[in-house]
């Protein structure tokens, strides 16, 4: 199927079983929504699922990796090779990502949507819609084709995945110069000032964060991308490694799978999801808030609450994998607890 295919499949969470699970947690023997935005996204994900008993079991992080020809304009730190050391890297569990998946029990799945260059290994998936895309501040990222090819491709992988078990996916990303682009999605689709949605990204100093600025105004005067058009803003100022991820999300909600929102990056391809289709939205789950400035900002407007807020600016999806446990402990207190009645105590109610 196409993209508008899928979209067309779309239709939001079941509102009954989200009910259901809201009852059950509150015949739960515990003090009424003790749990907080735990319950909450367990509820969420009892309406994605279709379960009265959740089985999060099996677990992955999709890491979209890519290159930004924006990087010529020297708004990053470390040089366009360091993306493919660092995908590499995820083939090899050798990165952050993968040191706390091992604890978290979930699988790294690293895709080569963009790389400059070829990279091979263990579970690497190759979709190499180019080789990098072309710098933004020179000419549009992609065309239209390409930035449907990717997210085309994301959406197939989610059905590829819940096919072979999954049951939550979360969002990873590896490119340097993508805070960059996200920035500029946001800037666009948000309506917001370059100045108010751009970060110092991977480590860069005032007179680096006001030429990463002044990048971003560029990109946009020369695109000249279409806000009310998410397809148009991905495909003149975003990247690859967005447009995968907006795939996943739209994936996510086509498929009914949960997937798990991770920092700044993973955040604007979940908001450009929504503008795409508003329904993703009641799939996403939000992980955490990261350091980045707008990341808050995003989150509003994806009316969504971070369950951690740790100050993490690390991305790959570390913040995203990070909640698992958090949400394998919520699933067993969820699905084993005694109830009031059967302790034999009487029911809490909620207080006026």
């Amino acid at each position: 199927m196409n993209m508008q295919e899928y979209i067309s499949y779309i239709h939001g969470t079941d509102k009954w079983y989200i009910e259901k699970a809201y009852k059950r947690w509150d015949s739960i023997a515990k003090p009424l929504r003790g749990l907080g935005y735990l319950e909450d996204a367990i509820a969420q994900i009892a309406g994605i699922l279709r379960e009265d008993r959740i089985d999060i079991s099996k677990k992955c992080t999709v890491v979209m990796c890519a290159d930004n020809g924006v990087v010529e304009e020297g708004v990053t730190q470390t040089s366009q090779d360091v993306s493919a050391i660092v995908a590499k890297n995820f083939t090899e569990s050798k990165t952050s990502l993968c040191m706390m998946s091992q604890v978290a029990k979930s699988d790294v799945i690293p895709v080569d949507i963009g790389l400059v260059s070829d990279i091979t290994g263990d579970n690497l998936i190759v979709h190499k819609v180019l080789r990098g895309t072309n710098n933004i501040a020179k000419q549009a990222a992609m065309s239209r084709e390409e930035c449907i090819d990717a997210i085309t491709f994301g959406i197939n992988l989610v059905g590829i995945l819940k096919n072979k078990g999954y049951k939550v996916i979360a969002t990873g990303e590896m490119g340097i110069g993508n805070t960059t682009t996200s920035s500029a999605v946001l800037s666009v689709l948000g309506d917001i000032s370059p100045e108010e949605v751009t970060g110092r990204g991977a480590g860069l100093s005032s007179q680096g964060l006001l030429k990463k600025i002044q990048t971003i105004y560029k990109a946009i005067e020369i695109n000249n991308p279409d806000k009310n058009d998410p397809i148009d803003v991905l495909s003149k100022v975003g990247g690859l490694d967005i447009a995968g991820l907006v795939g996943i999300f739209l994936g996510g909600a086509a498929f009914r799978v949960p997937i798990v929102i991770d920092g700044f990056i993973s955040a604007v391809a979940a908001f450009a999801a929504v503008n795409i289709c508003k329904e993703t939205q009641e799939y996403m789950l939000a992980s955490h808030v990261s350091k980045e400035p707008a990341s808050y900002m995003v989150l509003e407007k994806l009316n969504k609450h971070p369950l951690l807020t740790c100050n993490m600016c690390l991305g790959e999806g570390t913040g995203a994998v990070a909640l698992f446990p958090l949400l394998d402990m919520a699933v067993n207190v969820y699905n084993n607890m005694k109830t009031f009645d059967e302790i034999q105590v009487k029911t809490y109610k909620p207080l006026l």
